[in-house]
């Protein structure tokens, strides 16, 4: 059975998130990524596509709240 989330993030997969150049809305749009491997697909696609020292900078941040909050 597929859940909820994994639905999600395969009709809105990082390629699809990441491309908006409006940072507002990638904030928003990294502010709701829920788990490190979905983190781990974003900064994949961003080191490989688009490779913006901003949005990078913000999904270690989030990779740094992920980890604090799974303690």
């Amino acid at each position: 059975m597929e859940r909820a989330d994994d639905a999600e993030n395969d009709e809105f997969p990082p390629e699809k998130r990441l491309e908006p150049s409006n940072t507002r809305l990638l904030k928003a749009v990294i502010a709701t990524i829920p788990d490190m491997e979905t983190l781990q697909q974003f900064v994949a696609y961003e080191n490989a596509h688009q490779n913006r020292t901003q949005i990078l900078r913000r999904l270690r941040w989030t990779s740094e709240e992920l980890r604090k909050n799974e303690e």
